[in-house]
């Protein structure tokens, strides 16, 4: 066992230059009023950090300060303890020995807590001291497959307890929503599901009630995946824990509704967005993960080599419109949050109006529609360009009435993004001019357009060569320069045995020359001005993807599959 300190917390920290005396007094006070532990004030007002905290704990005590997470620890050791109870107590077993088990905790002065533990055990203690990030890190590295996992949920509930949680859930929710929905089983496997869209990155997770059956699916890369779901009995209950967290009617079953959850994931918070809908078989339910750690906000990890020079050149002009194309889940939102990241300036002023803000970007002006107040996309830019903005972002050019505020934007000066839904550069043009835009304000404020398209990246891990078909051999014929090797992922433990592994964009560029301008003053189709813009020297969203299965990034399916 280490020395003991006996001197306060507050000195030794004071000693350590981590806060000045008149902090502590501050504290101090604080504790007082609230009666928290002085470390966990400290922590809160952000002047230490909960490991300087914690180590400095350890030491008084005599006890060592470990790093769980990042230990390896054998399974018999993890096996002591159930991951459920290992979960609700905040420990992680660390060693043990003949007659005793070490653990590592992040309150060791919990003497109730030790005492229940040592009985449950039935063995000798041996504490040890860690943060609660590491406490949620180990907990999902050592425990996952127990505390997020559907089938293991259930095999813990009794035949007698499923049976009687079905029967509860068989009764109309509304009969007793709180003391359903809190139900233990059903908070575990609501938390369970999510947890697991977070682990495989998934970007949405869909629960989808049929007549025989539940099907659960996560998005991964653009492309659905099932997994065990909750059964049918359990399902009311579980869509109604979601709402009730999410803050929905959960008494109300015959209208969509939207709400929003903070969920807190290995120590740090995430936003979930949650849609709920009535089906024939009861209500279908969406929950969007925004995880800004997969949001790469730098325009050079987009996937767009080709064309970076010339795009950057093309969103660092003073006014006019640059538009991104593409269907739902193409990266549009993304792309333009990169944009916006390397046009953060402190002599510039961005102001965006979004369906909703996914986002928050520091530095940047954020607003969402409010369909309810009449407060939509054209309403947000005419109190937007009241604010003396030099950029402007709208979140989707929808209709004529947004599309002639953001035009008029354009043409007073300010530097305009925004995004429509077209299958390529060429027929944005088009789709405002059928949108009853005239022809001389398309060209007079569309500086450039984007279109872009997400394919699913060849995980690096699994990455192996092999022969083309016949036909992928045909389709590479058309490029220039065939390579000689070509690559697929095998599957493995690292890309969830699917053999890819994150996204990367295609991207095509179409910045407007005379000869292209005059063709829109021509109303001439989305073909005519293609030909074009290929004429000359555009890339296709095609031609970008074969040129990334050339480099070994991605596959000739996943091209042919979005463009």
């Amino acid at each position: 066992m280490n020395r003991t300190d006996s001197r306060y917390l507050g000195e030794i920290l004071i000693e350590k230059g981590l806060i000045s005396p008149e902090q502590l007094k501050g504290a101090l006070n604080q504790q007082q009023k609230e009666g928290k532990y002085l470390g966990q004030i400290l922590v809160g007002q952000g002047l230490v950090s909960e490991e300087e905290v914690q180590k400095v704990v350890a030491k008084q005590l005599g006890l060592d300060f470990l790093f769980p997470a990042e230990m390896e620890i054998h399974p018999d050791v993890l096996g002591t303890i159930t991951a459920k109870r290992a979960q609700e107590c905040r420990v992680i077993p660390i060693d043990r020995g003949v007659n005793w088990l070490r653990l590592a905790c992040t309150d060791p002065l919990d003497r109730s807590l030790q005492e229940t533990l040592r009985r449950e055990l039935k063995t000798v203690i041996r504490w040890a001291v860690t943060t609660n990030l590491q406490i949620n890190k180990a907990l999902e590295r050592f425990y996952h497959e127990q505390l997020h996992n559907v089938t293991a949920i259930l095999e813990e509930l009794s035949a007698t307890e499923l049976e009687q949680l079905s029967t509860s859930v068989g009764r109309e929710i509304g009969d007793d929503p709180d003391k359903l929905v809190n139900e233990a089983p059903i908070v575990r496997m609501v938390n369970s599901i999510i947890n697991e869209g977070i682990r495989l990155n998934a970007s949405d997770i869909h629960l989808e009630p049929f007549i025989k059956g539940v099907r659960l699916r996560y998005r991964i890369d653009g492309v659905l995946y099932e997994r065990k779901a909750p059964p049918l009995t359990l399902y009311p209950a579980v869509v109604s824990r979601l709402k009730l967290i999410a803050g929905m009617d959960i008494t109300e079953k015959r209208l969509p509704q939207d709400g929003r959850i903070t969920f807190v994931y290995t120590g740090r918070d995430l936003d979930l967005r949650v849609a709920v809908m009535p089906t024939m078989h009861g209500e279908s339910a969406v929950v969007r993960i925004l995880n800004r750690q997969n949001l790469s906000l730098r325009l050079e990890n987009l996937g767009m080599e080709g064309i970076l020079k010339r795009f950057e050149r093309l969103i660092n002009m003073t006014h006019g419109m640059i538009l991104v194309s593409g269907p739902t889940g193409s990266g549009k939102t993304t792309t333009l949050y990169a944009v916006l990241s390397r046009l953060n300036k402190t002599e510039r002023k961005i102001i965006t109006i979004e369906d909703p803000v996914e986002y928050e970007l520091t530095g940047v002006n954020q607003i969402s529609v409010n369909p309810k107040l009449n407060f939509g996309f054209a309403q947000g830019v005419r109190t937007i360009v009241r604010h003396d903005p030099d950029i402007i972002l709208v979140g989707e050019i929808r209709d004529l009435e947004t599309a002639e505020v953001a035009i008029q934007s354009a043409l007073t000066g300010h530097l305009v993004f925004s995004t429509v839904h077209t299958n390529d550069a060429a027929g944005t043009f088009t789709r405002l001019i059928d949108m009853g835009i005239e022809e001389y304000l398309v060209t007079s404020t569309v500086r450039g357009v984007l279109a872009q398209r997400l394919v699913r990246k060849i995980c690096p891990e699994c990455k192996e060569e092999y022969q083309p078909t016949a036909m992928e051999r045909d389709l590479l014929a058309q490029m220039e320069n065939v390579p000689p090797h070509f690559y697929h992922g095998v599957g493995c433990e690292k890309c969830n045995l699917i053999g890819y592994k994150g996204q990367t964009g295609l991207f095509e560029l179409l910045i407007p020359s005379e000869e292209i301008e005059g063709l829109v003053m021509n109303r001439a189709s989305s073909s005519t001005i293609k030909k074009q813009a290929l004429k000359e020297g555009m890339h296709t969203l095609r031609r970008d993807g074969l040129e990334k299965v050339s480099a070994g990034v991605t596959t000739i399916s996943e091209v042919l599959r979005v463009t």
